[in-house]
């Protein structure tokens, strides 16, 4: 079982990140890192003998659909549902987003 982190060790945690952490945020983080620390011992007392080792995350077999080409829509069917089109240009107005 993992140590109960104390109050020191998150200081000196919240020193080493920068962090400026009042006497609550401390409370409430020496219980939640307890707990992660609690939880990693969990994971490690899980009996993994006869559990092959893996070399990589991801399946070896592509499961990826064919990308095969499907026709679009066309101009007017794009312009059909924009709120502000211009059929004329062939563009729609859309919200300003920056500046």
């Amino acid at each position: 079982m993992a140590e109960r982190l104390t109050r020191k060790d998150v200081d000196r945690i919240a020193t080493l990140a920068r962090l400026e952490l009042g006497d609550a945020e401390k409370d409430l983080f020496v219980r939640q890192l307890t707990e992660v620390l609690e939880y990693a011992d969990q994971i490690q007392a899980i009996d993994t003998t006869n559990v092959p080792p893996t070399s990589h995350v991801l399946s070896s077999t592509v499961v990826d659909r064919a990308d095969d080409p499907q026709p679009g829509l066309t101009n007017a069917e794009a312009l059909a549902n924009a709120p502000d089109p211009s059929p004329q240009t062939g563009l729609f107005r859309v919200p300003r987003v920056i500046g």
